[in-house]
């Protein structure tokens, strides 16, 4: 399932609007089958992976992420019927589908084939690579992760503004990747009035894969940008499953004062700064207690000189961002 994980979370960015699958196909101890969800969302990773493994498939036990769909689309089969088709002997599958469409409806079919089917098997890693799919899906807005590069006391430029540069290379090259991985990009308008800044990815060979670029503005945005008023209006763009805040200060102080960032990417220089801009500004906080238990680490890396953490929302199962909507349409297949 790690494996299946992996390609799923190599299709993130690319496979919208259907969600980021990863399939694996396991026989007598070898892997005979692999696929991840195509761009723009077909084929299907278990379209694909049995389509590697061909006649082997039979007998095999398949490891997929998300429930197969079970729902008829005039884009391609439905994948719960592939695999009844191709009769493996189990089917271990991370998550249910939460789309009505199919919810259960998958596994029900493949049982009903006389096929053993588990369910559950690396969730969390699961959910974690899906999750601007999923965060669409369960509470109608994009998965939003602030991008914060500072200097050990929290600055993100001299008090002049001078901000080129608070990291190395590697650190910025890791922040070009996680720009391949979502569909939009935003700063706020000081940023790109100071700044013009181009967000485009700047590694070979992922040059096509550069986010749509956003601008926190009550104003309009200039050609090749896009406005957006408030953290809430996120929820109304069209297409759009996840969102990396970049910059500046006042951006993130409001998207976070909003309770709309999911995820958190601390880039840490070793310098120090003092009298500086600060990363953030108010973010509605009125006492330390309610400051706790809200952020989860979960990865830590060195990027040369620099320290990457990542840190994770702490929500419950039925918690909706702020703005308190809730998606009740599906993406087509």
């Amino acid at each position: 399932m790690d494996a299946a994980v992996a390609l799923a979370d190599s299709a993130r960015g690319l496979s919208s609007p259907n969600p980021n699958v990863g399939c694996l196909i396991v026989r007598d101890g070898a892997v005979i089958g692999r696929g991840a969800t195509a761009k723009g969302g077909r084929p299907h990773a278990e379209a694909i992976a049995l389509a590697s493994a061909g006649s082997a498939a039979a007998g095999s036990t398949v490891y997929v992420t998300l429930e197969p769909c079970a729902h008829a689309s005039d884009r391609g089969p439905a994948c719960a019927a592939l695999l009844r088709d191709a009769a493996p002997a189990r089917v271990v599958i991370a998550l249910a589908d939460p789309d009505p469409r199919t919810a259960g409806k998958g596994i029900a079919l493949l049982r009903a084939a006389g096929i053993a089917v588990d369910v559950g098997i690396g969730a969390d890693e699961a959910r974690r690579a899906m999750a601007p799919w999923l965060m669409r899906i369960e509470h109608g807005r994009p998965f939003v992760t602030l991008k914060l590069a500072m200097s050990l006391d929290g600055c993100i430029a001299l008090a002049d503004g001078t901000s080129r540069w608070i990291t190395g290379e590697r650190a910025r090259m890791h922040g070009h990747l996680e720009r391949a991985r979502h569909d939009a990009i935003l700063v706020g308008r000081g940023t790109l009035e100071a700044d013009a800044p181009r967000l485009d990815v700047r590694i070979e060979g992922l040059e096509d894969r550069s986010p749509e670029r956003l601008v926190l503005t009550s104003g309009d945005a200039p050609d090749g940008w896009q406005a957006i008023a408030s953290p809430d209006a996120i929820a109304e763009l069209d297409g759009i499953e996840s969102v990396l805040v970049e910059g500046g200060a006042g951006a993130a102080s409001a998207f976070l004062a909003a309770d709309l960032v999911d995820r958190l990417l601390i880039y840490r220089a070793p310098i120090l700064i003092g009298n500086g801009l600060r990363a953030i500004g108010d973010i509605g906080l009125t006492n330390l207690a309610s400051a706790h238990r809200r952020w989860n680490r979960v990865d830590h890396r060195d990027l040369g000189s620099d320290t990457l953490d990542v840190y994770e929302r702490a929500r419950n199962e039925d918690c909706t961002a702020s703005s308190g909507k809730v998606g009740t349409g599906f993406p087509p297949e």
